[in-house]
Formats: structure tokens, sequence, C-alpha cells
């Protein structure tokens, strides 16, 4: 966590001298002088979000006082793994619940009638998905 620390403050000062560049550059490039505030305020309030993250990672990698795998110098690849949970290796069901999400979202920008087909493939779908070993060989 040191090290995303170090290098979101980084990016916070990165961000600053970009949007310092960007307000002097914009100023110089327009017939009245004037500068182009939108885009200076979006790099400024990306610098400000990029200091809240680093200083909330910071306090809570000092309060904790834990190392992660990655602030380790000679850590493993497999020291950073974590258990993500089991996911059926041969269940079709999420094809099918992503089928259903694009038809949902077809509809959105076609035609809103096919939001409704969507919405009942995806009910199916997760239905399917989330009872698929209460059935067949797996029942109880």
């Amino acid at each position: 966590m040191g090290i995303n620390v170090k290098l979101l403050w980084l990016l916070t000062i990165f961000l600053l001298a970009a949007a310092g560049v960007y307000w002097l550059w914009s100023a110089e490039s327009t017939v009245n002088r004037e500068p182009e505030w939108a885009g200076s305020i979006a790099i400024s309030l990306s610098a400000v979000l990029c200091a809240f993250i680093g200083f909330y990672l910071g306090r809570v990698h000092k309060a904790q006082g834990a190392e992660l795998p990655g602030d380790r110098e000679h850590a493993e690849i497999d020291d950073g793994d974590s258990e993500l949970g089991f996911f059926s290796p041969w269940s079709w069901w999420p094809i099918a619940l992503a089928g259903s999400a694009a038809i949902v979202f077809l509809g959105l920008a076609a035609g809103f009638w096919l939001c409704f087909i969507g919405v009942a493939f995806a009910l199916v779908s997760l239905v399917g998905w989330v009872f698929e070993y209460y059935r067949g060989n797996f029942a109880r």
C-alpha cells in the first residue's frame, strides 16, 4: 500500500502542474486572453481527488501498520493472490445473463420494448445461475 500512496501523491503533483500549464496555455492561446475554465477545473479536481485517496490510503497504512505483498521487495506473485470464491467452470448462465444485459442496453438505445424482453431473459438467467446447484445431480 505504501507504493500506491507514493504514486497517488506523485500523480497529484503532476496533475497540479498540468492544471497550471493548461490554464496558462489556454489563456495564452485565446484572443481575449481568457483561460478555458472547464478543463482547468477538471484537471485541478482530478488532482484533489488523487490527494484525497492518497491521504486516506496513507492514514490507513499508518494505522494498520501492516505490509502488503506488493510493498515487500522479495515478495512472490502468489503472495498477493487471494481466494476470490467459487465459480462454476462449466456454467453457461453467465453468458446468458450477459446476453440479456446486452438486450436491455440495446433496448435503451433502439427501442424501449426490447428492455422488457431483456429483463425477462435476465430474470430467467439469474434464477438459473443462482439455483444451478439445486437441480439435476446436485439436488438435495
